[in-house]
């Protein structure tokens, strides 16, 4: 095999697990709360809620982004979590 190839094929490994194991986003409450949209006050039904709208306008399969799906995903779960 050779030199050409095999670095090609260890390039798409490596692009195949970044693509299935993408690194976790940090953001902080103020900026999940901003994605969603809710305030301080907002309880988990309401983030849930916010979070629903939002990735059913972005969500990849109806021609969104994948990015901004998984943003939207990380401000619930910092928002969630926080609640708990």
């Amino acid at each position: 095999m050779s030199k050409l190839v095999f670095i090609g094929l260890l390039m798409f490994g490596a692009w195949l697990l970044l693509r299935r194991n993408p690194p976790a986003l940090t953001i902080d409450e103020k900026e999940a709360r901003a994605i969603l949209g809710v305030d301080t006050a907002a309880d988990a039904e309401a983030i849930r809620a916010a979070h629903r709208r939002l990735v059913s306008a972005v969500h990849p399969d109806r021609g969104g982004s994948a990015e901004l799906a998984r943003r939207i995903n990380a401000a619930r779960d910092v928002l969630l979590k926080r609640r708990n």
